[in-house]
C-alpha cells in the first residue's frame, strides 16, 4: 500500500506555516492516541501523523521531502519509521502533558532511547557532475557511541547507579503553597539532568558522556540531474543516537560551480553561439558543443541575431527521472573591429550594390536632418 501524501495526513497546504502544521499535529495525535481512542486503526493513524508530522516540522526534511516525496535517490525513506511499538507512544508523553495537564500524566522516560541529530554537509560539485551524477567518498566529523563503555560513560567493569536524588526518574518534585492550595511541580532533576543515572567513575575515554567525535567516510551517490541547492538524505549517517536510538541523518547540499559556456534553467542548457556576418547571411552548418559532444547545427541564410534554435534532448536528465530537457541556442552577430583598408572597400562595395551606400557624410546629413525636424516644429 502505497503511502499517502503528509500534507493530506495533516490536513495542511503546503505552503502551511511551522505552526500550522504543529497545530493540525497536536489535534490529530489527540485524536488517534492509543490512549484516548480505542478504535482498532488508532495506533496506525497515530503512527501515520507521527511520520507525517516528524518530516514536516523538520526544515530539512521538509526540503526533502518537497523536492522528492516519498522516492529518495539514495533509497532512503522519509518519515523517520525506525519501528513503531510502546516506546514510541511513551515519547509523548510531554504531548499528553500540554493536553491535559502535567501533574500525574504520562512523562517521558528519561532513559528511553531517543535518535540522535542531523547532520548536514555542502558538497561542491562541478557543471557536468550534476549533470550526469557521481559516486564519492566525504569526510564528515561525527559523534558516535563510545566504544571504550559501549555509550554508558562509566569506566568499563563498573556501571551507572540511580540517581539517589530522583530515585532514576529523572525528575523531582517540587511543592509551592498558593492561594490555592499546595501545588506540585515537577522539575528535571538537576543531580543527573534527568538521565536519573549517576555515573561515579566515568570512562576515561569520553569523560563520561558516552560519546566521542570521529572523522566518518562516508560514501555518496550523486543523482544526475540534481541542482544547485538541492539535498539529498543519507539515512543514519548523523549523529549517534541516544540510549540505543537510532542515529541521525545526514543531509548533503549540492554547490554546483557555473559553467564556463553553458547556464541551466531547470533541466535546459542554454548557451550563446558568435557568428560573423558571412556566416548568418549566406547560411552555414557549425558543430556546438553540448554535454554529450559536438553535434552540426545548420544555420539558414539571412538568420538575424538572436534567433534561437533548438536541441531537443539535449539537456540535464530530470532528477525524478521526468524525461530530459533541451539545448537552447541563441545567435549572436559579432561585429568586426579593426578591419584593413581592402576590407573596409568590400564593405563599402557590399553597401552599395546593396542600395544603401555609405558616404563619409553620412553622420554629419542624419544629425543635420534630425536638426532641421525639430526646427521645422
Amino acid at each position: 500500500m502505497s503511502k499517502r501524501d503528509y500534507y493530506e495526513v495533516l490536513g495542511v497546504d503546503r505552503d502551511a506555516s511551522k505552526d500550522d502544521i504543529k497545530k493540525a499535529y497536536r489535534k490529530l495525535a489527540r485524536k488517534y492516541h492509543p490512549d484516548v481512542n480505542k478504535d482498532s486503526d488508532a495506533p496506525e493513524k497515530f503512527k501515520e501523523v507521527k511520520e507525517a508530522y516528524e518530516t514536516l516540522s523538520n526544515p530539512q526534511k521538509k526540503a526533502h521531502y518537497d523536492q522528492f516525496g516519498h522516492t529518495d535517490p539514495n533509497q532512503a525513506g522519509f518519515g523517520g519509521s525506525q519501528g513503531f511499538g510502546a516506546g514510541d507512544f511513551g515519547g509523548f508523553g510531554d504531548i499528553f502533558d500540554m493536553f491535559f495537564g502535567g501533574g500525574g500524566g504520562r512523562r517521558r522516560d528519561p532513559n528511553a532511547p531517543r535518535q540522535g541529530a542531523d547532520l548536514q554537509y555542502t558538497m561542491t560539485i562541478t557543471f557536468e557532475e550534476a549533470a550526469f551524477g557521481k559516486e564519492t567518498d566525504i569526510q564528515i566529523p561525527r559523534e558516535e557511541t563510545c566504544a571504550t563503555c559501549k555509550g554508558s560513560g562509566a569506566k568499563p567493569g563498573t556501571q551507572p547507579e540511580t540517581c539517589p536524588h530522583c530515585h532514576g526518574s529523572g525528575q523531582l518534585n517540587v511543592e509551592q503553597n498558593t492561594p490555592f492550595g499546595r501545588v506540585v511541580n515537577r522539575r528535571v532533576c538537576q543531580y543527573c539532568q534527568g538521565t536519573g543515572k549517576f555515573v561515579k567513575d566515568k570512562c576515561t575515554t569520553c569523560g563520561g558522556s558516552g560519546r566521542v567525535k570521529k572523522q566518518k567516510k562516508i560514501h555518496v551517490k550523486i543523482p544526475a540531474g540534481v541542482d544547485d541547492g538541492q539535498q539529498i538524505r543519507l539515512s543514519g549517517q548523523g549523529e549517534a543516537g541516544i540510549n540505543g536510538g537510532p542515529a541521525g541523518d545526514l543531509y548533503v547540499v549540492f554547490n554546483v560551480k557555473p559553467h564556463k559556456f553553458f547556464e541551466r534553467m531547470g533541466d535546459d542548457v542554454y548557451c550563446e553561439v558568435p557568428l560573423n556576418f558571412a556566416q548568418v547571411t549566406l547560411g552555414d552548418e557549425i558543430e556546438i558543443p553540448t554535454l554529450y559532444g559536438k553535434v552540426k547545427l545548420k544555420i539558414p541564410a539571412g538568420t538575424q541575431t538572436g534567433t534561437k534554435f533548438r536541441l531537443k534532448g539535449k539537456g540535464i536528465k530530470n532528477v525524478r527521472g521526468y524525461g530530459q530537457g533541451d539545448q537552447h541556442v541563441t545567435v549572436r552577430v559579432v561585429t568586426p573591429k579593426n578591419l584593413s583598408d581592402r576590407e573596409k572597400e568590400l564593405f563599402k562595395e557590399l553597401s552599395e550594390l546593396s542600395g544603401n551606400p555609405i558616404s563619409d557624410e553620412q553622420n554629419e546629413n542624419f544629425f543635420s536632418k534630425v536638426k532641421r525636424a525639430f526646427k521645422a516644429d
